[in-house]
């Protein structure tokens, strides 16, 4: 019995002096909340393989090879060169006149497939307006002779010499074919009211150069040297002067723009 109380009396004796022992730990135990950075905000993550219409990718090709399509669009420069000119009046020469063409400037679009790595097919568009005047003593130095537009299509076959490179250029043999439309005569001395010209065409060459510039962007600088011989005509109302000219237009043809590869 005497040993049983002193083993309830060392029970209650431990657990009093365990009590303040656990209320200073609950007593002092931090209780602070520490505000977390924030994330910075992540990008949306862009689809395998996409890459930008204004961007070189891994995935773009670079240079220009077999099976490339382009459309460009460039600013072109007509230059008429009028070599060799001949004029005659009701069937008589015309000594010493010749005729002269306006130069010109206007947008052309030009649609260009590789067949091969290093061989190529385009074919321009484009239209430009030019004056034309007849110029020696027989008519008094110069004279009016009207306007004409000029459809040239030209088709071209090209040597690439740098396929898959940035920088590539070319050289080129082709034809062109020549309508003239919407002719209108001028006023003039001799009274000539009607104006008109044949079909015609030639053979041209070029040479040029395409440049990568970003993505499937080019840069393109031509010079084409067509050579065409122009036959036109020039009638008064009553059809009693007819004047006759034969005139080697040659034009050179000098084009820059952009173009791109589909």
């Amino acid at each position: 019995m005497k040993n049983i109380r002193k083993l309830a009396l060392s029970a209650v004796l431990g657990a009093s002096a365990l009590a303040p022992v656990a209320g200073h730990a609950q007593t002092t135990a931090p209780s602070t909340y520490v505000n977390a950075p924030l994330a910075a905000p992540v990008a949306p993550a862009r689809p395998k393989g996409h890459c930008g219409i204004f961007e070189t990718c891994a995935s773009t090709k670079i240079g220009l090879g077999r099976g490339d399509f382009m459309i460009r669009l460039s600013a072109v420069g007509v230059l008429p060169e009028d070599r060799d000119s001949k004029v005659w009046a009701n069937g008589t020469a015309l000594a010493g006149t010749r005729i002269k063409t306006t130069n010109q400037v206007m947008p052309e679009l030009t649609f260009e497939y590789f067949v091969t790595d290093n061989i190529s097919l385009d074919l321009i568009a484009t239209s430009t307006r030019h004056e034309v005047a007849a110029e020696g003593a027989a008519v008094g130095g110069k004279l009016d002779v009207g306007s004409a537009w000029v459809l040239p299509p030209t088709v071209t076959v090209a040597w690439h010499f740098r396929p898959h490179k940035r920088l590539n250029p070319y050289v080129g043999v082709g034809g062109t074919f020549m309508w003239f439309h919407n002719m209108n005569a001028a006023g003039n001395a001799l009274g000539t009211t009607k104006l008109n010209s044949g079909f015609t065409g030639g053979p041209s060459i070029n040479a040029g150069v395409d440049y990568q510039l970003v993505g499937n962007w080019f840069f393109n600088f031509d010079v084409k040297q067509m050579f065409v011989r122009m036959h036109a005509w020039a009638e008064n109302d009553s059809e009693s002067l007819k004047v006759k000219a034969h005139d080697s237009l040659d034009p050179t043809v000098v084009s820059a723009g952009i173009a791109y590869r589909f």
